[in-house]
């Protein structure tokens, strides 16, 4: 008897012991602040030290807020009451109850069986033997039953949240003002990919790891009070209590190592990737060795910092083997041993041997299993700490997704007291100007052209353009020309004054370096149109194809293989067949007004010229960046800034003075 007790009241105790370690987090769990949240990107931290210094943080509470904010995600994760989530919500549910009382069950058999061993019992050995293989594949049915209502789930969920963030993400142009008017959020792809899909599995898991070790513990003290009285699971749990706290007091630094931790990998993502993001640059200066004592740099501050935690760790490790392991053995010895060592206990003065070690059996290995649930609750207590930063950094991303669509953003607005000598400025207000639409028609009435951080680059824009009536834009670098296109493509917000112009639809951007989509040689001409909107517009392919002929790219056509052959355009096109190519989509969408950003700064001059001549053919009207003198015989006005506030906009005749090369 001595051995088994020996042997079966460690190992029960121990275990029971280890998940002592955490249990405190039930009692502190309201208070504590969970840290951790993703490293922003090294290089883009500058740029939001004023937001840090000024702005509220995002806190990961586990309180009222926290309780609201998963409420909010869950509407949207759980629509209704009756659909595909709610349904396995409840197969998980009844999964959850059917394993525990196949737990209590394989318990009550496991020590029928041992007894029978113990007492020489062939009948009764063979008996629950059989009943334990017959009830294997049950077992197991239910078990995988549950993982695949869990991994159901996650993806359910996932599936859900990411449907309705892209669908507020891509609406508009709020994927281009997140990343260019508001700078609250620096890294919206993590966001959106790994973020969501870590939310999604810690809810699941957080479900899962809490229903059924309540369960467990309710049940397991109803068990263990009828057969060792209440006094026993009582002090267990008062120990578990105990050293949890203890234990949690000890370990606090956790967090911010934590934090640290995650912010030198992300800085260690970003220079790699910045390596391979900028190759071609780097090759042309040969930055090979200097871009490697960057990437040195980076990883050894990570390596030490690991080294600092991995000792930490093996200290807490220390300490954690002494309070949850050591100590709880000696709990589980007097907590277990307690109703039978007292020889006055009513329960066992008529009890045979075998009636004892069965009894000590069954009351052990309940004891044991309510110790994991314990120790499985502290865990979902981590795990809800954790999620608490997740759900946090999904709502500050839900929230800065309602505020772009709905007009408003956030960012660092640069000083408007620098230049003494002009006159006091209007209050910059981001969308205080007026937008009409009118078809052919584009007017700046009193518009201030100001970039999105507050900075004045013209304080008040007034011209008139026609259709028909071709503009060339020039200036130095820095003037305002791309500004002036991203006020007028409505990228940028209107700080004041009224501009008239046609819809987004009717007025095209082609940028010096074009953009190739995905997808195959009729995608790259008809883009953003899908193959369904060339059908309903009534455009054939004899039609792609002269409008290819009118860039002279026709050949690509028979070059490539076809119009349904996919590559990478961006790869394949060479940068002039990448400019005529922008140049058919222009033709192919033929807008109102269409603005050319030096799209043709890789083009013969003769193909420029014949481009120039079908646009004013098709009534395509253009305002064009450009330096070439040769594209001035293409205009009709000109519109001169000088990059200190001062701008001209005239007709161009015979005595106009050409600027450009």
């Amino acid at each position: 008897m001595a051995a088994y007790s020996k042997y079966l009241t460690a190992r029960h105790s121990a275990i029971a012991g280890a998940a002592a370690a955490a249990c405190a987090l039930l009692g502190v769990l309201g208070k504590r602040r969970a840290a951790a949240q993703h490293g922003k990107r090294s290089g883009k931290q500058a740029l939001q030290n004023n937001e840090q210094k000024e702005g509220k943080k995002e806190r990961a509470v586990v309180d009222r807020v926290f309780i609201a904010r998963i409420c909010r995600i869950l509407k949207i994760m759980v629509p209704r009451a009756l659909c595909k989530e709610t349904g396995y919500l409840l197969l998980i549910a009844v999964m959850l109850v059917v394993r525990t009382y196949c737990d209590i069950w394989m318990i009550q058999n496991g020590t029928v069986i041992e007894s029978a061993i113990i007492g020489r019992s062939r009948k009764d050995f063979k008996k629950y033997l059989f009943n334990f293989i017959a009830a294997m594949p049950a077992i197991s049915l239910v078990n995988s039953f549950l993982k695949y209502g869990l991994n159901e789930l996650k993806l359910c969920f996932r599936v859900r949240l990411t449907r309705y963030l892209y669908e507020e993400y891509l609406k508009s142009y709020t994927y281009y003002k997140m990343g260019n008017l508001d700078n609250r959020i620096a890294n919206p792809d993590q966001l959106l990919t790994q973020d969501v899909e870590k939310f999604c599995n810690s809810v699941v898991d957080l479900y899962s790891n809490l229903s059924k070790p309540f369960l467990d513990i309710v049940l397991y003290i109803f068990k263990l009070t009828s057969a060792i009285g209440a006094q026993g699971p009582a002090s267990m749990m008062a120990y578990l209590i105990i050293s949890g706290f203890f234990l949690t007091r000890l370990r606090r630094p956790i967090g911010k190592m934590t934090v640290i931790e995650q912010k030198y990998e992300g800085e260690y993502r970003y220079v790699n990737s910045r390596l391979i993001t900028n190759s071609e640059e780097i090759a042309f200066y040969n930055g090979n060795l200097r871009e490697k004592q960057t990437i040195h740099k980076t990883f050894r501050k990570l390596v030490e910092h690991l080294h600092n935690f991995i000792l930490f760790r093996f200290s807490m490790g220390f300490i954690d083997a002494i309070v949850a392991k050591y100590l709880a053995t000696v709990v589980g010895y007097l907590v277990v041993s307690r109703p039978f060592l007292n020889l006055a206990d009513p329960r066992h003065q008529n009890s045979t041997h075998a009636e004892l070690l069965e009894d000590y059996y069954q009351s052990g290995r309940m004891l044991l299993r309510m110790s994991q649930a314990l120790g499985r609750i502290v865990l979902a207590g981590r795990e809800m700490t954790r999620l608490a930063g997740f759900t946090a950094r999904i709502t500050e991303l839900m929230q800065v997704l309602k505020d772009l669509n709905g007009g408003k953003y956030q960012r660092t607005m640069v000083s408007q007291e620098k230049d003494t000598d002009k006159k006091p400025a209007l209050p910059l207000i981001p969308g205080s100007g007026e937008i009409i639409n009118t078809d052919n028609l584009i007017k700046f009435d009193h518009v201030p052209l100001v970039t999105p951080n507050g900075d004045v680059l013209i304080q008040d824009l007034n011209f008139e353009v026609r259709s028909g009536a071709n503009v060339l834009i020039c200036g130095p670098n820095g003037c305002g020309k791309s500004s002036l296109f991203r006020v007028l493509g409505e990228l940028w917000p209107l700080f004041g004054g009224r501009l008239t112009k046609p819809v987004r639809g009717k007025l095209f951007y082609v940028p010096q370096r074009p953009y190739m989509t995905l997808g195959t040689l009729r995608d790259q001409v008809i883009y953003p149109d899908t193959l369904e909107d060339q059908r309903k517009k009534g455009i054939s392919d004899q039609v792609l194809k002269e409008y290819l002929d009118n860039v002279q790219l026709g050949h690509i056509l028979e070059r490539e293989g076809g119009w349904d052959i996919v590559q990478d355009w961006m790869d394949v096109l060479s940068g002039g067949e990448k400019q005529r190519m922008a140049m058919a989509r222009l033709f192919y969408h033929k807008p109102q007004f269409a603005i050319l950003d030096e799209c043709t700064s890789a083009v013969s001059v003769d193909v420029e010229g014949y481009i120039y001549s079908h646009c004013r053919k098709v009534g395509i009207t253009l305002f064009t960046v450009s330096h070439r003198k040769s594209l001035w015989k293409h205009h009709d006005f000109y519109l001169h800034m000088d990059g200190r506030g001062n701008y001209e906009f005239k007709k161009i005749t015979e005595d106009t003075v050409e600027f450009g090369s």
